[in-house]
């Protein structure tokens, strides 16, 4: 059976992003940055989608490098955790 969970938990997402919002309690919203090619033209373009993620410690701050990795849903819209802080802002 631990087998199982084992597997389960490395299939979780992993993304990097940088944390634009610290206003709320144990909670940071952090923007993820990617490039995709754009269905019919082909240039590459920047979409980029916004996370609030869970922060127990309260670390975060604005402007901080963050690894998030994807969770059981803590709330409506919290589905992220942070795993660690890659870069603190200057």
């Amino acid at each position: 059976m631990s087998e199982v969970k084992t597997a389960a938990r490395s299939r979780r997402k992993v993304r990097d992003g940088v944390v634009v919002s610290d206003k709320m309690q144990q909670t940071v919203i952090v923007v993820v940055q990617d490039l995709k090619p754009h269905p019919l033209y082909k240039k590459v373009v920047r979409a980029s989608r916004r996370f609030k993620v869970h922060d127990e410690a309260g670390i975060c701050q604005v402007g901080d490098r963050v690894r998030i990795t994807e969770t059981r849903p803590l709330s409506k819209e919290k589905r992220w955790r942070v795993q660690e802080v890659l870069e603190k802002a200057k």
